[in-house]
């Protein structure tokens, strides 16, 4: 059975999406825990994030990379932390959260936006890639 995130990937789920390329896409995460919190992951679905190969892997943090750092220039913080959790889906992925505190991450709080304040967020986000 395919993971959310393979229906995203698929078209099936929309999301607001930041980046993609052949290997990997970037997306806002419609639950967050601070405003600009984006998921990466790879377009093949692979459980736990140490069972992807070596290149993948490596590709996976640098294009997470990338987006982290249009993150922190389009959404006011004071770094940019990142996280693997992996129990929430079936399906690798990285967490990257915009903070100013360190309960941003702690997956507990949550933000809530609008549609189009998450259109506009990933629009801004967009420009800075």
């Amino acid at each position: 059975m395919s993971s959310i995130f393979t229906k995203i990937i698929n078209g099936e789920i929309p999301c607001y999406k930041i980046a993609e390329d052949e290997n990997f896409i970037a997306f806002l995460d419609v639950n967050p825990n601070a405003k600009g919190h984006t998921l990466c992951i790879p377009k093949q679905e692979i459980d736990k994030i140490f069972e992807i190969d070596d290149d993948l892997y490596m590709g996976l943090m640098q294009f997470s990379k990338k987006i982290a750092i249009a993150l922190e220039q389009a959404v006011p913080c004071k770094r940019v932390g990142m996280a693997v959790i992996g129990l929430e889906v079936p399906h690798a992925h990285v967490h990257l959260i915009p903070l100013n505190e360190m309960d941003e991450m702690r997956f507990q709080n949550k933000v809530t936006l609008t549609k189009d304040e998450f259109e506009a967020l990933a629009a801004s986000i967009k420009t800075y890639l």
